[in-house]
């Protein structure tokens, strides 16, 4: 993947976490990232993922949380003594479950130029049921088949899953479900079938052996999925640094990106790797056009990786993560919408050279 490069189109981020309203009285945002995005009539929305937690009580932890109260899925707040040794501050393990310290879920942003948006202020996806108790996570829209299809990361005590739901108008939504349980996310749909199929991109987490790559699966109604493949996974020390030293950009797990854009060359794939030390970098693959389980290139080296303070420093440091790009019809120009650091948007072009 050489004869490409992402080049930033600013130098600072178009959207930031100070940019988004809380959607709960009380509640704080701590970070306004990794958007999904599509082209909708004449505009860009982008499906901005936006974290949110209680505010701050002296002494406590609160946890938000989705549960069942009288039989409807509510929105709690569970308060906790903060414990008296370190803890990590994004989440708490406590009687032998893990809770999230925050929750996130899904905002709608509109743009005319694809770089000024509104934010609107209340969400356009919260979560809604216990397979989403601890949050909605980064989404990605295909258009397929006359609609907008959002797959996200729903996230629970039980692990993260990928749900599945529809739009024709970003007014109305309709939650699909979980179409692959836990653990698993980072599901990337193609946009259009494969040989009869509906395919998708998907990362399997694993624990004691192997690594989380990126897999293949295929359906006949676009709910039930199976066939999957392993498609690709990370590799260890590929290249060296300026100081010659070796290096290993992925080698910690890699995950799909946006969805796939087909070109004459074949379907293009952008996809994000992490090191050992956890800083995210975006790179390409180009799999077949017949058949995507066929890997034609790929990226030896990222095409993005964090370097301005703000994709350096933020609510997680050290990050470029893309789950959504947009294609602009009348020049086939390739925007790129990117989290930095969990804490705002970045906007890059992928262009050919």
């Amino acid at each position: 993947m050489k004869n490409y490069q992402l080049r930033r189109l600013s130098d600072q981020p178009i959207l930031q976490t100070q940019d988004v309203k809380p959607s709960v009285e009380g509640f704080d945002v701590l970070g306004a990232f990794n958007p999904a995005a599509c082209l909708f009539n004449d505009e860009v929305i982008l499906l901005v993922r936006v974290a949110e937690a209680p505010k701050a009580e002296p002494g406590f932890i609160r946890i938000p949380l989705i549960d069942i109260v009288n039989g409807v899925p509510t929105l709690l707040v569970k308060q906790f003594p903060e414990p008296s040794e370190p803890y990590d501050p994004r989440l708490l393990s406590l009687n032998g479950k893990v809770y999230l310290t925050s929750m996130s879920h899904l905002r709608l942003a509109r743009s005319r130029d694809g770089i000024h948006f509104q934010i609107e202020d209340k969400p356009f996806l919260f979560p809604a049921r216990l397979d989403e108790a601890f949050g909605i996570e980064d989404a990605r829209i295909t258009f397929l088949e006359g609609k907008y299809w959002i797959t996200y990361t729903a996230v629970s005590e039980h692990g993260p899953g990928v749900g599945l739901a529809v739009t024709t108008d970003f007014v109305h939504v309709e939650r699909i479900g979980m179409i692959l349980p836990p653990p698993n996310k980072d599901v990337a749909l193609f946009p259009q079938r494969i040989n009869g199929k509906y395919m998708l991109l998907h990362r399997p987490m694993v624990s004691e052996i192997g690594k989380p790559s990126i897999w293949l699966a295929e359906s006949d109604d676009s709910i039930h999925w199976g066939n999957h493949r392993f498609l690709f996974g990370g590799r260890g020390h590929i290249d060296t640094d300026p100081l010659g030293h070796p290096f290993s950009w992925e080698g910690g797990k890699i995950g799909a990106g946006p969805e796939p854009i087909l070109t004459e060359e074949g379907w293009l794939v952008c996809y994000h790797g992490a090191d050992a030390t956890h800083s995210y970098s975006l790179a390409l693959a180009l799999l077949d056009k017949d058949d995507p389980a066929r890997v034609l290139d790929r990226s030896n080296l990222p095409l993005l990786t964090p370097e301005h303070p703000w994709e350096r420093e933020g609510f997680f440091p050290n990050v470029v993560f893309s789950n959504g790009w947009i294609q602009w019809p009348d020049s086939g120009r390739i925007w790129m919408y990117y989290g930095a650091a969990d804490s705002g948007i970045g906007l890059a072009e992928l262009v050919r050279v």
